[in-house]
């Protein structure tokens, strides 16, 4: 008899968890991905797009159960995101012409993977979609970066005489060294940094620290902010880098305004100004100085190659150009020697002229 209850307590349990909606098992994902080190971002990320989905589904009449989402719904759902307009859903920018990148798309589904993974890992699910499924691959783009004259306006157009203004300065200085994320630079605190070994110790993606250095302008920028005109902290607890006017600590979105509000007074265009961009724009500047991508692959925290290979070829490309201005054997005065044959042929071409 208690064999038998028992059983029919597992099918109960059993029927609720097959009868679970996907948006349920949000909270058991956020727990496990922050016990597993995985950054903010990237669980804010897999949190917006199965809520996402889940909308989806939900405005099409289809279940939102996890054991009822395969992957013809999900090959659905792809369709679906790709004749959406561009930044639709947006916080901050309205809907505009066109529809999403291949980038963004791509971007939904495999945030959507990794929570599919994490439940076929927890044994909320006996079958997992996702292996019969081609997620559509981002397409190659070439990466955009400043030039140096853009670069020159940007930081002429800092006014660098006020505290605010030197602040802004130091950062877009430690951006363009540095190439450190958004995130890593808005989450520096006072003991992350280093001047005399000329160091920063940052926190990246996983909560993994690594150091990055930093060049002599950047030192003597951080010193000058750090004791003239870093503001007096509203908190105790306020110990990052780089505050407010008020004292608080710059948030990603408030250093993503100040950066693009730079790039319009500087009228930059061709470009999102951005700071992403300097982290492009400093990987191929490093290379195209003579920089070594192994010594690039640590700075940027990368644990796999493959990540850079686009900086490589863009670096690449500007070796080649060089080297095509300056050949060595094109700027020797040297007269190629002719075979016989091509000396009559030449004479045959000048007579019919």
């Amino acid at each position: 008899m208690l064999s038998k209850n028992i059983d029919k307590y597992l099918d109960e349990v059993l029927s609720r968890r097959r009868r679970v909606e996907l948006v349920t098992l949000l909270e058991g994902y956020r727990l496990s991905a922050r016990s597993e080190g995985k950054s903010h971002n990237t669980i804010a990320i897999v949190e917006a797009s199965v809520r996402y989905l889940e909308r989806f589904l939900m405005a099409n009449n289809l279940s939102a159960i996890i054991d009822e989402i395969r992957a013809a719904e999900l090959r659905q759902f792809i369709v679906y995101l790709k004749e959406q307009p561009r930044f639709f859903n947006h916080r901050f920018t309205k809907p505009q012409s066109g529809h999403l990148s291949g980038h963004t798309v791509n971007g939904y589904l495999r945030a959507l993977q990794a929570f599919w993974s994490w439940l076929e890992r927890e044994n909320f699910i006996g079958d997992n979609p996702f292996t019969r499924l081609k997620i559509p691959k981002a397409p190659k783009k070439v990466i955009p970066i400043f030039t140096e004259e853009q670069l020159h306006r940007l930081f002429a157009a800092i006014d660098t005489i006020s505290p605010i203004g030197y602040r802004d300065y130091t950062i877009i200085l430690t951006l363009i060294d540095t190439g450190i994320r958004c995130s890593e630079l808005t989450n520096l605190r006072l003991a992350d940094v280093n001047l005399e070994s000329r160091l920063l110790k940052v926190w990246g993606k996983g909560n993994k620290e690594r150091l990055v250095p930093i060049g002599a302008k950047v030192q003597k920028a951080f010193w000058k902010y750090l004791n003239l005109y870093r503001p007096e902290p509203a908190s105790p607890r306020y110990d990052h880098v780089f505050l407010t006017r008020d004292g608080r600590p710059l948030t990603k979105d408030r250093l993503e305004a100040i950066i693009e509000r730079y790039g319009n007074k500087a009228s930059i265009t061709g470009v999102r100004v951005s700071p992403h961009i300097f982290r492009h724009t400093m990987a191929v500047t490093f290379l195209r100085n003579g920089g070594d991508v192994f010594s690039l692959q640590r700075i940027f925290g990368h644990s796999q190659l493959e990540v850079l290979k686009g900086y490589v070829n863009l670096a690449q490309a500007d070796i080649s150009r060089v080297h095509a201005r300056n050949s060595p054997a094109d700027n020797l005065e040297l007269k190629i020697p002719r075979h016989p044959k091509e000396k009559s042929r030449l004479g045959q071409v000048k007579r019919q002229n």
